[in-house]
């Protein structure tokens, strides 16, 4: 078949299948969210058909009857020759107490009795998928972004997906912070190129408004301690396993300082390792 990979999630409720599934999309699978297992073999074909190189589905082994039954699902892809990676998550019942009681969430066999009842009896109904996986993860003593990192260790080969998505936002604070930014940066302490009539009109993109920035004495010592702080930040986003990361660079109204900053963030920051760039300029359309 066409895949690079086909990964199938399961395991114990509250072992992380969730998050799993996250960083999954993450570096770059199609995920799917307990697919009924009797349709496991159409999402094959229906994948293959599109081309889709890499696919991941969590599956749960609650489904029964009409739905099909999780096992039988596997042993069918195993006779048409698909070839899949089957990832179990495991977890000490003390640490999915913890972790329900933490969230307060309704455990999926509740119904059989008390909470460590209800662990004991998902243990039962998943020990064939667990004897059949080829991966069996204990995420006891791991954090969420633990988790992520393993996933993009064990998975992200062959993803052209960058691990970290970075925006570059350039604002005016007129009309507003920006609510998705993760760092924010007042460059209002520039002169204002919007009172010199011939720049008025034009934006930080244009090269008149970049030479008089260029021309500030102050402009390449800011932006050399800018870059030193934003270079020994990224690393640690990336170790921690963030995905996203907005840097909203603002001004008064969003056009000239601001952007020309924002374009030069994005200028140092692009061929860095592990990341894409994306500048964007909220606040042009005010103008």
């Amino acid at each position: 078949m066409s895949f690079l990979r086909f990964v199938i999630v399961t395991g114990l409720s509250g072992a992380g299948k969730s998050q799993a599934m996250k960083s999954l999309e993450d570096v770059g699978f199609h995920c799917v969210d307990n697919l009924p297992p009797r349709l496991i073999r159409e999402l094959v074909g229906l994948c293959e058909q599109a081309g889709v190189q890499r696919v991941a589905l969590a599956l749960d082994v609650r489904s029964h009857g009409p739905l099909g039954e999780a096992v039988d699902a596997l042993a069918e892809l195993d006779k048409t020759g698909v070839a899949y990676d089957l990832l179990f998550l495991d977890a000490t019942d003390d640490t999915l107490v913890r972790r329900y009681s933490e969230t307060r969430r309704r455990h999926p066999f509740a119904s059989v009795g008390a909470l460590s009842e209800a662990i004991a009896t998902e243990r039962r109904a998943v020990a064939d998928l667990r004897a059949r996986a080829n991966r069996v993860w204990d995420t006891s003593g791991m954090t969420h972004a633990m988790l992520k990192a393993r996933i993009a260790a064990a998975y992200s080969e062959g993803s052209s997906v960058p691990r970290l998505d970075v925006k570059l936002l350039a604002f005016g604070f007129k009309f507003g912070l920006p609510i998705e930014a993760d760092l924010v940066f007042d460059v209002r302490f520039f002169p204002n190129p919007n009172y010199v009539p011939e720049l008025r009109d034009i934006t930080g993109a244009d090269e008149a408004v970049k030479r008089f920035m260029e021309a500030l004495p102050i402009t390449q010592p800011f932006l050399d301690r800018l870059y030193a702080l934003i270079d020994f930040l990224i690393p640690l986003y990336l170790d921690e396993g963030k995905s996203r990361l907005t840097i909203a660079i603002g001004c008064t109204g969003g056009r000239h300082r601001s952007v020309f900053i924002a374009d030069r963030i994005a200028e140092h920051l692009r061929g860095f390792p592990g990341i894409a760039v994306s500048p964007r300029n909220r606040d042009l359309v005010h103008a």
